[in-house]
């Protein structure tokens, strides 16, 4: 049906259609419009130049057979050059789109797992809007984003999903709490081995020590009893060295007797008390001192002696 009219006043966004006896004449600008109307012009519909958008849900189905809904928000703008075209040549330009849309999905997504649908949205993103700025152009309408605003796969496939993902944090969990196990029991272990080195250094450093300040003290008593033997046979000559060492053991056994019994918290120590025993250990003595003022190695008649 044609408005007949004086004038067009178009707002600002818009532009309006002007025909003349049913046929294209101009595109009426915003603001105000001379209409002649006894030329039979007349105003045929009002074409906004703004930004629009819709929405277009498709359902469609992945690559591992799961079927999703991607919700793409279409953003389109009438191109002003082209008014003629938006108006004329497409009587519904949001099917259109919608179209175009659902082709581009339903031929990208079945390539594509459902869970590389959520990392690759970008790209069936840029795929839509590309195949739509190439089909729509000829129509007057230019494509500014299609951006993916929603993928919403069925219930059950979430819960699915968030329970693979649960299993899998728990799994890795488990691994690192085995790995931690294994690593302190190591620790310990590496700990325990290194208290037990430190414990038999030590030990062995002691029994050295001990070894050591016990084999100087046999030295000592021995270059003392020499010595006693020297000096008491350069004082008396008419007494040899053995009648010597004996006497010198004997009185080194009497004190050791006197210490022992001297003391309040010694133990009962037996031993062989009689003469013959003191002269065994005289004779031990000698046969020592003996050795170690020549210097040679103890034979084996010497080791028999003793």
């Amino acid at each position: 049906m044609s408005i007949l009219c004086c004038f067009a006043c178009p707002s600002q966004g818009s532009v309006q259609v002007v025909e003349q006896c049913g046929a294209f004449r101009r595109v009426a600008p915003p603001g105000f419009n001379c209409v002649n109307c006894l030329l039979c012009e007349c105003v045929r519909g009002t074409v906004s130049v703004r930004t629009q958008m819709m929405t277009v849900a498709c359902e469609t189905k992945t690559f591992d057979n799961v079927f999703v809904v991607l919700r793409v928000a279409v953003q389109y703008q009438v191109i002003p050059e082209k008014v003629y075209e938006a108006f004329y040549r497409l009587t519904n330009p949001a099917s259109q789109i919608e179209a175009y849309v659902y082709d581009v999905v339903r031929s990208s997504v079945p390539k594509i797992k459902l869970d590389d649908v959520f990392t690759t949205k970008d790209e069936i993103s840029a795929n839509i809007k590309r195949e739509l700025s190439e089909a729509m152009a000829d129509y007057g309408f230019f494509i500014q984003a299609t951006p993916i605003t929603d993928i919403d796969p069925a219930v059950e496939v979430k819960i699915a999903m968030n329970e693979i993902n649960k299993q899998q944090r728990l799994r890795v969990a488990a691994t690192d709490e085995g790995e931690a196990n294994k690593i302190r029991v190591l620790k310990m272990a590496e700990a325990q081995a290194g208290q037990i080195k430190i414990q038999a250094e030590a030990d062995a450093e002691a029994k050295y020590l001990a070894g050591t300040g016990i084999a100087r003290q046999r030295q000592a008593i021995m270059n003392g009893l020499r010595s006693s033997v020297l000096d008491f046979s350069e004082g008396v000559t008419d007494v040899d060295n053995k009648t010597i060492m004996d006497m010198m053991v004997l009185t080194q056994y009497f004190d050791t007797l006197k210490d022992v019994g001297a003391s309040d918290k010694s133990h009962t120590v037996f031993i062989p008390h009689s003469a013959q025993a003191v002269g065994d250990i005289a004779a031990q003595i000698r046969n020592g001192v003996l050795e170690a003022a020549s210097g040679k190695p103890p034979t084996e008649q010497t080791m028999k002696r003793r």
